[in-house]
This record gives structure tokens, C-alpha cells and sequence, in this order.
């Protein structure tokens, strides 16, 4: 399906908890096919920012759209078009990875019979195909990623909310994965990526957001926060512009306590 309009519009949108100001007005429109590389410090208000869209969370201010249609409203047929991979995540360790996807797959309406179809390929192509009917117990850190990756796609979603989703993956999956991420783009799917990864993020994402304290202090293409800012890399650009420029002299520090010196 094809959407004329922003697949997202948030506006002024703010949060509190308690006297904390999380976010401070945010205001972003997001189109079909975009992979918006969503950063910032800890304590930004990214996490905020996704679970407010998710549903998750609704004491905020602002209005939310989601496929054009206010969140706040109390529809919840959007949350069958979202997959979402959270940093970290509550997996039922007791079921198999067969068990588990068909959990996920009912709740998104889809049949046994296609669950079971799809699921078992996937895990297969993502190279844990022989763990399909293992206990979750019994999978490795990088295995459990690939389970939630698959179980965050089954059924096919428009948009997709991933939270630091490489890790545990060892280096043949993330080419493999970033290759699906640039495929599901060009096919009209909306990614929202949120990781630490500067490199990745540089690479992947056709619009960069960056927040801090709340606020949006860059919002664009790679190239063109390069230009703004006249750094060679996104890494540099994030701490330009979220004012960390400590890391040499805390390292450095660092390493000089080990040794057992410690400056003045």
C-alpha cells in the first residue's frame, strides 16, 4: 500500500516524568521508505520517542499519526502493521523457536499453516534453521537476536522500530541483515534505527535524527550533516553536536589508572 501523505507525523510532542522534561516539542514528518537513523545520548528521549509511537505510552502531549490516523484516538489496528526489535527483550526461554513463532504469528492474525511455512525458512536463511524446534533456552545471544528479528517481520509489517538490533550478530548476519533492511526500503517499508553503532547508522540510513536533552539538533542525510558541520563522520558530528568532546582526555585517564598512575 502506497501513502501519499507522512507514514509518521509527530507534533510538538513532549513528555514528562515526573518534573523531568523528556521531550521537548518534537516535530517530525516520516514518508514511506525511509530508513531514519534515530540517535542520540543515553537519556535522550529516544526509547520515549519509539514507545509513545508503539502505543505503549500515552501520557504525552502533542498529536501522534500513524498511517494518518491519531494514535491518541484508540485505534489499534496500526500495531498490526509495526514489528519492533527492543534493545532488550522478555523471551519465553520454555518454547521452542517453532512455539514462540507461532505465538507471535497468531497475534498478528496470520494462519499456523503460514507461520509455520514462513518461520522455519526464515531461520533457515538467517543460518539457525536446525534450532527450529530447539528450546530457546539452549540458544546463544546471536541466535536469540535472529529469533527476534524474524519474530519482529513475520508478518510483513509497513514500518519497523529497531533498537540496537545487531546485537550479538556476528559479521556474515549483519551484512545479511543490512542487505534486507536496504531491500525492505526500496519496497516502501519505513525503518525507524536506533543504535550506538555510529558506523552503521552512517551507512544505512537515508535521514539521520539526532536528539539531545529532548530536542532535535539535526535532522538530514548523511552528506548533508557532513556539510553543516564540516565533520568526516557521523561519530564526530554526534559529539559536536551533543557536546561531548572529553572521550581522548577520559581514556586516556583511564588507561593511566590501570597502569597504576592517576593524574592531577
Amino acid at each position: 500500500m502506497e501513502y501519499t501523505e507522512p507514514i509518521i507525523s509527530i507534533k510538538n510532542l513532549k513528555m514528562k516524568y515526573d518534573t523531568k522534561e523528556v521531550l521537548k516539542g518534537i516535530d517530525l514528518q516520516i514518508h514511506q521508505g525511509q530508513i531514519i537513523g534515530y540517535i542520540g545520548p543515553n537519556g535522550a528521549g529516544k526509547s520515549t520517542t519509539v514507545k509513545i509511537l508503539l502505543g505503549m505510552i500515552d501520557s504525552y502531549e502533542g498529536e501522534v499519526k500513524i498511517f494518518g490516523k491519531d494514535i491518541a484516538e484508540g485505534d489499534i489496528d496500526y500495531k498490526f502493521k509495526i514489528g519492533y526489535v527492543p534493545e532488550t527483550a522478555e523471551i519465553y526461554d520454555s518454547l521452542s523457536a517453532h512455539e514462540y513463532l507461532g505465538f507471535i504469528g497468531e497475534i498478528y492474525g496470520m494462519t499456523l499453516e503460514e507461520i509455520d511455512k514462513k518461520a522455519q525458512r526464515l531461520m533457515e536463511l538467517f543460518g539457525v534453521g536446525e534450532a527450529y524446534y530447539a528450546r530457546i533456552s539452549s540458544f546463544s545471544k546471536g541466535m536469540k537476536q535472529k529469533l527476534l528479528i524474524i519474530a519482529s517481520l513475520l508478518h510483513n509489517p509497513d514500518i519497523l522500530f529497531l533498537d540496537e538490533p545487531l546485537s550479538g550478530l556476528d559479521a556474515n548476519s549483519v551484512m545479511i541483515f543490512k542487505e534486507i533492511l536496504g531491500s525492505l526500503a526500496s519496497q516502501g517499508k519505513t525503518i525507524f534505527y536506533s543504535s550506538h553503532i555510529m558506523e552503521v547508522v552512517e551507512k544505512i540510513s537515508s535521514r539521520i535524527i539526532l536528539l539531545n536533552n529532548g530536542e532535535i539538533v539535526a535532522d538530514g542525510s548523511f552528506e548533508e550533516l557532513k556539510h553543516k558541520n564540516l565533520e568526516g563522520s557521523l561519530e564526530a558530528i554526534f559529539n559536536q553536536l551533543t557536546g561531548f568532546n572529553q572521550y581522548k582526555e577520559i581514556a586516556e585517564e583511564f588507561v593511566d589508572v590501570l597502569q597504576g598512575g592517576e593524574k592531577e
